[in-house]
């Protein structure tokens, strides 16, 4: 089953990008998902091929138009594949249609594994000011956010969004049992890795990872991991101890 992007910007050239090569790439290639990219000016209402205004109430910077936005979100929305659309009633709940945003909410790996599970998505990319608030509201947009900074546009935080996705499709990463011990999978930050040479600068591997014994290395990793986890993301931590359940270290 191919999932499929749909990617409304005004810089649709920025596509696929970094997402065209490695395993993303052949990913694409061998049609594990799709990629649809549409041009915003292609839907401006007059010559000039406006699709931004003057912020009502005064103010600096543009705001995207609504009416411009609202006729691109609906066609681009009647062009999804045949296979998805074709008499389903799936939109909003099997293929969001997301903007990024620095107001929206914090995109993580619990929702990347929720859009990966959708037939699609369709990623709005911001400029300006942002996007005029009536169209968030008239046609059930989610924003989403990667975090609290600002970029020049929401190209480039589509990129990493679908990226993330992408590599939770099925047939996509060689190794699936990979994807279950990377960070935030358990709640934890991922333990630290070594390989050759045993020996470099003075440092060494750590014993335990040479001794062949993978009870003591499981446990080994496990301690690492919630020791990352509370040093450098205690909010992380907080969160896996009230989940599970367990005291909290003194």
């Amino acid at each position: 089953m191919t999932w499929h992007v749909q990617v409304l910007s005004l810089f649709p050239e920025m596509f696929p990008g970094p997402l065209g090569h490695s395993l993303a790439g052949r990913a694409l290639e061998n049609d594990l998902w799709s990629l649809q990219t549409h041009q915003i000016r292609d839907y401006a209402l007059n010559k000039h091929r406006n699709v931004d205004d003057t912020p009502a109430g005064g103010g600096p910077g543009m705001v995207m138009r609504a009416d411009v936005l609202g006729l691109a979100i609906d066609e681009v929305l009647r062009k999804r594949p045949e296979t998805v659309s074709k008499g389903q009633n799936n939109w909003p709940e099997n293929w969001p249609v997301v903007y990024l945003s620095p107001r929206g909410k914090r995109f993580d790996q619990a929702m990347a594994k929720k859009f990966a599970s959708c037939d699609g998505i369709t990623l709005i990319c911001g400029r300006f000011e942002g996007i005029d608030e009536r169209i968030l509201e008239a046609r059930e947009i989610q924003e989403v956010s990667l975090g609290d900074f600002v970029l020049s546009g929401g190209e480039v935080a589509a990129l990493t969004l679908m990226d993330a996705v992408v590599r939770l499709l099925p047939g996509v990463i060689g190794e699936p049992e990979t994807l279950e011990e990377e960070s935030f999978e358990t709640g934890l930050l991922e333990y630290p890795h070594y390989t050759r040479p045993q020996v470099w600068e003075d440092r060494e591997i750590p014993e335990v990872l040479l001794s062949g014994h993978h009870g003591k290395i499981r446990e080994w990793r496990r301690e690492q991991a919630e020791k990352l986890t509370q040093e450098r993301r205690p909010d992380l931590w907080n969160r896996f101890v009230n989940k599970k359940g367990l005291d909290k270290p003194d």
